[in-house]
């Protein structure tokens, strides 16, 4: 089983990342061949500084392999090594109804919170397609609010395989039927519903766009800032607390489930305040990510370490687009 996925190098990481995304390819690293990638042409789209372009490009980097990422397991690379990407985006984009783009979810989320609406963030689908077929994968884990663009990969995967591959059947994709196999394979995604949209201290999904972001690896002063910033309502120390909001679901979200049953009874019982619920959190963020924080800091210090791996990532990932890039090109004629 081949599994990818990757995290645009946007901004700082923050828990919606961690449990939305990056816990999960850690533990996926154990089931397969996986493949991972900073995702540092899709934040083109929003990071106009070509410094800090390449400064959050190694800041994502770090936080792979701190947050335990083995590069002997899995393939850690960045998104602009491999030039094949954009070869097929474009072969891609040559078969993708209009349509499709217009009605993508993030897309037109974008466009209802001010965002430019300029080519980048309108083809994002596509390049992001190229990202998912340009190698093979079979599972690509995402966030809920991602999943249509997984489904969008398979829909155009389709499209070109009937496009190009004469007598290609849907219904038969892999061609165990007698039917000739396409040439892109038709990827499936992997959901995490509990944790699948973690909430940011305002309640709103958590994102760095929003600014209502608790960073991973933020200093000790900011976190605390952050977590006891949690918007919360006017429940009395005395009362029961409603079992909703931020702080109820980040405390859900990061209890170990061992714990959450005890932490869940004190909630609904009354006799604390939000605020020492909010300070069970920070425990639990430094007891969740105490050992990363330091392993960043000395894989911080070790800058050739870090571009060793990035650079034998990109090398074998190269090796497993080569086939699919050329597939493609003899398809369409241009090899």
């Amino acid at each position: 089983m081949r599994i990818l996925s990757g995290v645009q190098s946007s901004g700082r990481l923050h828990l919606g990342n961690y449990y939305g995304a990056l816990r999960q390819f850690i533990e996926l690293q154990h089931e397969g061949e996986a493949l991972y990638f900073i995702a540092n042409l899709h934040a083109l789209t929003t990071v106009r500084d070509a410094a800090l372009a390449r400064e959050l490009t190694r800041e994502t980097a770090v936080a792979y392999l701190a947050l335990g990422l083995d590069p002997k397991k899995a393939v850690l690379f960045r998104q602009s090594d491999i030039p094949e990407v954009l070869d097929l985006y474009w072969v891609l984009g040559t078969v993708v109804p209009m349509s499709n783009l217009e009605r993508a979810h993030s897309y037109k989320d974008k466009l209802a919170r001010g965002v430019a609406a300029d080519f980048g963030l309108f083809a994002y689908p596509v390049l992001m397609a190229a990202d998912i077929l340009l190698y093979g994968a079979d599972v690509v884990p995402v966030g809920r609010d991602q999943v249509q663009h997984v489904e969008f990969a398979r829909d155009w995967a389709t499209k070109f395989n009937v496009t190009y591959v004469k007598g290609y059947e849907p219904a038969d994709p892999t061609g165990a039927g007698g039917h000739p196999p396409g040439v892109l394979k038709l990827p499936r995604f992997r959901l995490r519903d509990e944790t699948a949209v973690v909430p940011g201290i305002d309640g709103q999904k958590m994102s760095k766009s929003y600014g209502n972001a608790i960073d991973l690896f933020a200093d000790d002063k900011e976190t605390k800032k952050r977590i006891m910033g949690i918007k919360t309502d006017s429940t009395p120390v005395e009362a029961p607390k409603p079992p909703e909001g931020p702080l109820y679901d980040l405390l859900k979200v990061m209890a170990p489930p061992a714990e959450w049953p005890a932490i869940e009874a004190e909630w609904r019982a009354g006799g604390k305040g939000y605020g020492d619920f909010k300070k069970r959190l920070l425990d639990l963020f430094h007891a969740t990510f105490d050992d990363a924080r330091k392993r960043r800091s000395e894989l911080l210090a070790d800058p050739g370490e870090v571009d060793r791996v990035l650079d034998a990532g990109a090398k074998r990932a190269r090796e497993l687009a080569a086939p699919i890039a050329k597939s493609v090109r003899r398809a369409v004629g241009l090899g």
